[in-house]
């Protein structure tokens, strides 16, 4: 890789992870390129991001953007996951990291704070925004439906008396 290849992978890498408010630090040795390239669908399909980087230019990366405390993390074999969704790179590092024995979440950086791999699988047992955006509607709307099915009832229950009405004549 070049030195123009280096400079556009960390511009790259630096305008992903200064959109992301999660950061998730991973350790993976031994993985086959079929698993990498899974866990990148699983990635992708939750709205996150997967990058395996050398640690070197993942510090110019993180140096000077609020991100800059996972730089401790940063040694042996490591891959960053990131994304927009405070949950969605955690619960997907979490889920594959309990499944495969090579791969280890090391910590992360959210919104600032350094994580541990605790905090990290924590957070991944939080829903999902979507999920809590769900979650209220459904809060929001139930009152509405059981509201209007009070105010049908009768109307409903009158119904059903001129029907048997007509039934016995």
């Amino acid at each position: 890789m070049d030195r123009s290849e280096k400079e556009q992978l960390v511009s790259s890498l630096r305008e992903g992870l200064n959109k992301s408010d999660l950061v998730v630090v991973t350790q993976q040795t031994g993985l086959t390129v079929a698993e990498v390239s899974n866990l990148r669908c699983q990635m992708r399909e939750a709205g996150a991001q997967f990058k395996v980087a050398k640690n070197t230019l993942a510090r110019l990366a993180v140096a000077g953007t609020p991100n800059e405390g996972i730089t401790t993390l940063l040694s042996g074999p490591t891959a960053l996951a990131y994304s927009k969704d405070p949950v969605a790179a955690a619960k997907v590092s979490v889920k594959f990291a309990n499944s495969n024995d090579r791969f280890k979440v090391i910590g992360g950086i959210l919104n600032g704070k350094i994580l541990s791999d605790s905090d990290i699988e924590a957070l991944s047992k939080l829903p999902s925004i979507n999920e809590l955006r769900a979650k209220i509607v459904g809060i929001i709307s139930t009152p509405a439906t059981r509201v209007a099915g009070v105010l049908q009832a009768p109307a409903g229950q009158l119904a059903r008396v001129f029907f048997a009405y007509g039934q016995t004549a």
